[in-house]
């Protein structure tokens, strides 16, 4: 690993500008999910229990480098109180005096909440200045926003740069499961990979068969890989305009040794309704006024078949219309059966993006996944094999 952790740092007595991802759901000025502030509370208690000041850099909205009243940092804080076990004290700007002097101010064992970086200009356009004045508030960096990690910001990017920096506990997480996942896996190595476009996923689906032995497809993205095969898909969400990007991929993966995993038979209803009445047919019968919403048995079948095969397993998206059942069959099979899987030791299992911890957490899968990131964009990026400014700036 080319970035240190917090274990390599001597932070004692030190100040400790820690970047998180505390934008969570606020309403009538009460956190309603605080899922995230969790998250980052293993971070913070290591950071207190090594003699460190941690002083916390965190974005909330979109701002756009205003100040927006309504999304101040403020309203968080007894939340943060909750999960960390000590007093927060709120600083009103990320820079400047009032910051300068919160971080004087700051008594051993509390924590420092700074106010939202968004409401400068110079975070989103990664601006030098910002980031030294950020700077010059700490000793070391500490990064523990893997979710903001594939955006160049001041707080994420330009602020590595001048400190000594270090990946926080989720920050460390997120990226010893996904090197296990793509970096250096353990064979064979499956992807499930659903959804309903294939255009928003073309440089996942480019960079997976070139890493992965099995890929699975599924979803509205699978109807266009079987129209691209000639077959007549009905009324099902399809992209007819994608068919030679699709057959492109299926080469690629031809030629790189990848085997692609479409549905055999499907699940089609005239109405996507909760309980509309549906039938299995195979995947070349889908009647010409029906919409193929999931996958069926035989092919749920041959995906655990793979699984059982597998050591290793990158899953995002669903398999079908998992929102309503019985559409959400395939998925939660699956899901399942690579819980159990992972449970028993026989595969590591990472999962991340979109609507795939929903699925997962539908099924009752989630807590048996070696790892489920709830990073979305940034966890995407990363599969997509391409470099994110904030990891590469603590290396």
């Amino acid at each position: 690993m080319a970035w240190k952790t917090l274990d390599q740092m001597d932070l004692d007595g030190k100040r400790v500008l820690t970047r998180v991802d505390i934008n969570v759901p606020v309403e009538n000025g009460r956190v309603t999910d605080a899922t995230r502030i969790e998250r980052i509370a293993p971070t913070v208690k290591d950071i207190l229990s090594k003699g460190g000041m941690p002083i916390l850099l965190a974005h909330f909205g979109r701002p756009k480098g205003e100040v927006v009243p309504e999304m101040s940092l403020e309203p968080l804080v007894p939340a943060l109180e909750d999960a960390f076990g000590t007093r927060v004290v709120f600083a009103a700007d990320c820079r400047g005096s009032a910051a300068e002097a919160a971080v004087g101010a700051l008594q051993p064992g509390e924590v420092l909440l700074l106010e939202n970086t968004r409401f400068h200009p110079g975070e989103e356009k990664n601006d030098a200045g910002l980031a030294k004045e950020m700077a010059a508030l700490g000793d070391v960096y500490c990064n523990d926003a893997f979710s903001a990690a594939h955006r160049a910001h001041a707080s994420t990017e330009a602020l590595a740069r001048e400190l000594p920096a270090c990946a926080g506990r989720l920050m460390e997480a997120e990226l010893s499961a996904l090197e296990k996942a793509l970096g250096d896996p353990e064979r064979p190595v499956c992807a499930v990979v659903g959804g309903a476009k294939v255009s928003t996923k073309l440089d996942l689906l480019s960079n997976l068969v070139e890493r992965v032995d099995t890929l699975v497809i599924g979803g509205g993205m699978a109807n266009t890989f079987l129209a691209a095969q000639g077959l007549d898909v009905g009324k099902s969400l399809c992209e007819h305009d994608m068919a030679e990007t699709a057959r492109e991929i299926a080469k690629k993966a031809a030629d790189t040794g990848c085997e692609i995993l479409l549905p055999r038979d499907v699940v089609v209803a005239r109405k996507f309704e909760a309980g509309a009445e549906h039938e299995i047919v195979k995947a070349e019968d889908c009647p010409s006024d029906a919409m193929i919403l999931d996958a069926g048995p035989d092919s749920v079948a041959h995906v655990q078949d793979v699984l059982d095969r597998s050591r290793t397993l990158i899953w995002n998206g669903p398999l079908g219309a998992f929102e309503i059942a019985p559409f959400d069959a395939a998925t939660n099979a699956a899901a399942a059966h690579a819980a159990e899987l992972s449970k028993a030791g026989k595969i590591v299992s990472v999962a991340g993006g979109g609507d795939t911890v929903a699925a997962l957490n539908k099924a009752g899968a989630a807590d048996h996944f070696t790892y489920v990131s709830t990073a979305g964009g940034a966890f995407l990026e990363w599969m997509e094999g391409k470099t994110l400014p904030g990891v590469a700036a603590l290396g």
